[in-house]
């Protein structure tokens, strides 16, 4: 499955579109990275060559098993987000998802969470079984965001993410395929 995971059209939910990045996107990743605080980015934005990568990738998932997408909303990309499937790191068919929404302004407004929700439906209809999210333990919105999504916590990864004060622990967050189209039927049969 993960040679073929190629993510060639947008995606677009009730107000958020996900789609490949374009080069003219490298300017406002690198200055919503920059501008990220530690909790959102505790290794630091990568080298602006990293960057220029991703965007190369076009929707693919690249030679270190990372699909980048953009996250847009009304035309203007505000955010990003990874689904990874590192070789040798994690097993066919699961994969661990990233997400940084660049300014402060935009989040909290449910953003994200459309975005965490579109990734792991199309990762779920490429025949995914398990989509884990890993966040600092502090970080009590993106925490709230995946149980409310029904993702279950699974753990705590301690002394996980290296940071300017030391190693952070982190919240380890997963939903399988099975599971996922059971919440899917409820929010339809809600709505």
């Amino acid at each position: 499955m993960t040679e073929a995971l190629v993510f060639s059209e947008a995606i677009d939910g009730e107000r958020v579109r996900l789609r490949p990045l374009r080069p003219d996107d490298v300017d406002v990743i690198e200055r919503g990275m920059a501008e990220a605080d530690e909790q959102s980015m505790p290794s630091g934005p990568p080298p602006r060559g990293e960057l220029v990568r991703r965007v190369d990738a076009g929707g693919r998932l690249d030679e270190r098993g990372t699909l980048d997408l953009g996250i847009e909303v009304a035309g203007r990309l505000i955010g990003d987000v990874q689904a990874r499937q590192p070789r040798y790191a994690l097993p066919p068919g699961a994969f661990e998802l990233g997400i940084s929404i660049f300014d402060p302004a935009d989040r909290g407004k449910g953003y994200g969470r459309e975005a965490v929700a579109l990734i792991t439906s199309f990762l779920f209809e490429s025949d995914a079984h398990r989509v884990q999210v890993s966040t600092d333990v502090s970080n009590g919105a993106m925490r709230g965001v995946l149980e409310r999504m029904g993702f279950a916590l699974e753990g705590v990864l301690r002394s996980f993410m290296p940071s300017s004060t030391g190693p952070r622990d982190y919240a380890l967050y997963a939903i399988t395929q099975p599971d996922w189209k059971t919440l899917k039927e409820t929010w339809t049969t809600r709505s």
